[in-house]
């Protein structure tokens, strides 16, 4: 993963630091993946050109294994150079498919919940394997309008994966923040989501080549 760091010791990692971490690991280790961005460290789209001469390099030296990208999806644009430059996979943040409570939750600033949706599009268009980090909140992410507005979702981006996991949240200020309501239970939202969507992939990892279909 990419680490950069701002504040009084600001630090961010050269291309030839982390090409000396990634490559040999994509050379080398089985199922081999190389993940930038892991949602604690800050976002890579931040470090955009940075990313590209490291995927770039990498790609020329090796094409071997999985190269990966953790990220909010805010820049699309810079999804897309990414793409070009040799990147395998993609996966999106979000606690809803609905813009009103994306932003009650993230509180996007400098983009919008149209700029996420469309990082998702831009990378299917060019090829990678998509997926989505689905916050989950038992009440809220299973509630019928949430599953309708996922259902869109998939249809509109042509999703490979859904990646759930819990939100570990204080639950009070969650509902404080989204509303009270009632979900139908997330294991029948599973169910209805197998059912809309046979070739979705449901899984916790990210996936490598060897599992993208």
């Amino acid at each position: 993963m990419l680490s950069c760091f701002t504040g009084e010791d600001r630090f961010c990692s050269t291309a030839a630091e982390v090409i000396d971490v990634a490559l040999p690991h994509l050379e080398k280790a089985e199922d081999a993946i190389v993940s930038f961005g892991q949602g604690c460290e800050g976002e890579p789209l931040m470090q955009w050109r940075l990313l590209e001469r490291c995927i770039r390099t990498l790609r020329e030296k090796t094409g071997r294994g999985t190269i990966n990208l953790n990220t909010n999806g805010s820049f699309p644009v810079r999804v897309k150079e990414l793409c070009d430059a040799g990147l395998d996979s993609i996966r999106v943040t979000l606690n809803s498919p609905h813009p009103r409570y994306y932003k009650r939750y993230h509180r996007p600033r400098g983009y919008t919940f149209g700029n996420v949706i469309d990082s998702l599009i831009v990378a299917k268009e060019e090829g990678i394997f998509t997926s989505v980090n689905l916050l989950v909140f038992p009440g809220f992410t299973d509630r019928e309008t949430e599953l309708e507005g996922l259902i869109e979702l998939i249809k509109r981006t042509r999703l490979d994966l859904i990646q759930m996991r819990n939100l570990n949240i204080d639950p009070d200020l969650y509902l404080d923040t989204i509303g009270a309501g009632e979900g139908i239970g997330v294991s029948k939202m599973i169910e209805i989501l197998k059912k809309e969507f046979p070739s979705l992939q449901l899984g916790y990892f990210n996936r490598t080549k060897e599992n993208f279909e």
